[in-house]
């Protein structure tokens, strides 16, 4: 490819919406553009990467025996009514009217579709399992679509949904899954883990997530150095048995006076006690208007997502001054003991002795108390977020925290969606039974962005091999020198000819300029013909540089013998 003939509108300056470097990379060096909040055009450049991503999963999908196939974007209400997913997924859900007033959406995901397809032509225990998968644009009504492809609201994404006759069969496929996605995310190129995770609005019993580590990565991760362990932090278990303070005789319940002390930390401060002696009283409204009190140690947070699961919940918020007002709490001040709403507790709490808690009246607190002499939660719960140090549920080590991308997600469904929809099977012995299902995603054009997080510098991207636009870029710093354009235009045709993918910049610009574009672009390899070639030399790069050096014009089919497929 002639650079003179290619698309590819590089930016000198970095776009003021651009907050993160894929984002002002993909932007700069001409692989994307912005539609609108959330759309992006794929440049000539951008495209060319996404399909060498494509290519790499559609490799490792079907030698693992799934069946690539294309199902409609646009999806009737009706299938997503029958599982629930209609309220659920809430203002993500992007929907439409047709002419007839018929309500339809834009599928963000399609275990409906899919589940549809299969219960109308599956029918016996012979006909499966079944694996099939898609490649395909997905559209999600994101509050706040931000970073670029990070987040957007029209996404590309393979999706794939296995269809099995039992439990048993169903861990089979999500092994082979998981397998495979350890495959394809190695070939990528990219520095990831894969860690326990939250089953989320899709459901089912156990999930997984490929995490791409990155600075700027929005998943929150703990992992064990020791054994190999690693969970989100809203799937982390936390291990309070390992994190207890010492017993204590108990101490006679007393109210103190603690003018205007609110804070976990300024009652610590205040009463001389250690913040873990401290009991946090926070009160939450569900979604169908429960209030509930969660109680958790003073040096640990709250993690939503274990709340949202253990209440069956939708949504829940901590409760505002006013709401708190309407159920006789003073804000700074609420406690457990006398309280009219149920009260749960973390399991930080269970063995606490002589805490700390408000006293449910303005500018008192209890302390010394215990439980359950002076108040019974209804169950001990984890609810905790997981940290750093946090000792690893499996080997007790302490855990290490980083952050990174998601860019795969597996989810073991079992029958969520096939009894909700009725895509039953018969069995051998004549009975009919739920299909059991496994999900498996992988964001694709979010995997463009993740492998630019993980692989930059100051000048540009640095793409790993496999998926770069390009492997090799010839620039020819001169092009009026008709002996420099020539001897680029003769490696250009050879290296085509050993079926290298090239691109020859022949552009009438600077030196300078070339250089700059060919970092901001980041082709992994570049022989560069200037002022050497009066020598019968040439110089070879490598974008990482690992590699700078000038070789002799006979040493360039060697070279480009060593970066052939």
């Amino acid at each position: 490819m002639r650079a003179s003939r290619f698309f590819m509108p590089t930016l000198k300056e970095t776009p003021s919406e651009a907050e993160v470097p894929s984002h002002v990379y993909l932007l700069r060096a001409g692989f994307i553009r912005k539609l609108a909040a959330g759309i992006y055009d794929f440049l000539p450049l951008g495209f060319r990467v996404l399909k060498k991503i494509e290519n790499i999963i559609r490799k490792h999908m079907d030698e693992a025996g799934a069946l690539e196939l294309l199902l409609p974007i646009l999806t009737p209400a009706e299938l997503w009514k029958e599982t629930g997913r209609w309220d659920v997924y809430g203002k993500e859900l992007f929907r439409l009217k047709d002419r007839h007033d018929r309500d339809f959406a834009l599928g963000p995901t399609h275990e409906e579709t899919i589940t549809d397809l299969v219960r109308k032509n599956i029918r016996s225990y012979k006909d499966l399992p079944f694996n099939f998968y898609q490649i395909q644009t997905k559209f999600r009504d994101e509050a706040r679509p931000r970073y670029g492809l990070i987040r957007g609201r029209e996404f590309i994404m393979k999706d794939a949904y296995s269809f099995d006759v039992s439990e048993e069969m169903a861990v089979k496929s999500y092994e082979i899954m998981k397998e495979t996605y350890h495959k394809i995310f190695k070939e990528l190129g990219l520095d990831y883990l894969m860690v326990e995770a939250d089953v989320g609005a899709i459901g089912g019993k156990f999930s997984h997530e490929f995490v791409v580590l990155a600075a700027n990565g929005e998943a929150h991760i703990v992992f064990c150095e020791n054994c190999g362990y690693a969970a989100n932090i809203e799937a982390a278990k936390y291990e309070f048995e390992l994190d207890k303070l010492p017993p204590e005789e108990e101490k006679p319940l007393e109210k103190v006076y603690t003018p205007d002390v609110k804070s976990v930390e300024e009652v610590a401060k205040f009463l001389g006690v250690d913040v873990k002696k401290i009991v946090k009283t926070l009160i939450y409204v569900l979604d169908d208007g429960t209030a509930v009190a969660v109680l958790i140690r003073g040096d640990r947070e709250l993690n939503e997502t274990k709340l949202l699961n253990y209440f069956n919940a939708l949504d829940a918020h901590l409760a505002t001054g006013e709401e708190l007002e309407k159920l006789g709490l003073i804000e700074g001040f609420v406690g457990p003991i006398g309280l009219d709403i149920p009260v749960y507790a973390d399991k930080s709490v269970e063995d606490l002795h002589n805490f700390v808690v408000g006293a449910n009246e303005k500018d008192y607190h209890y302390i010394n108390v215990n439980i359950p002499r002076d108040f019974k939660p209804i169950e001990f719960v984890d609810f905790s977020t997981a940290k750093e140090n946090d000792p690893c549920p499996v080997c007790k080590n302490p855990l290490k925290e980083t952050t990174g991308l998601e860019v795969g997600h597996i989810f073991l469904l079992g029958t969520k969606y096939s009894e909700a929809m009725k895509a039953y099977f018969v069995d051998k012995d004549g009975k009919e039974k739920p299909i059991v299902m496994g999900c498996y995603g992988i964001g694709v054009s979010r995997l463009m962005a993740a492998a630019v997080e993980q692989n930059h510098d100051e000048n540009g991207i640095i793409w790993p091999e496999n998926i770069a636009p390009f492997k090799l870029e010839i620039l020819a710093l001169n092009i009026k020198d008709k002996d420099i354009l020539k001897t680029a235009e003769n490696i250009y045709e050879k290296a085509k000819a050993k079926g290298i993918e090239v691109l020859l910049d022949d552009r009438d610009i600077s030196p300078g300029a070339k250089f700059k574009d060919a970092d901001l672009i980041g082709i992994p390899y570049k022989i560069v013909v200037g002022k050497a070639l009066k020598e019968g030399k040439v110089e070879i790069q490598k974008r990482d540089g690992s590699l700078k050096q000038l070789i002799s014009l006979e040493e360039v089919d060697k070279f480009l013998d060593s970066i052939k497929e």
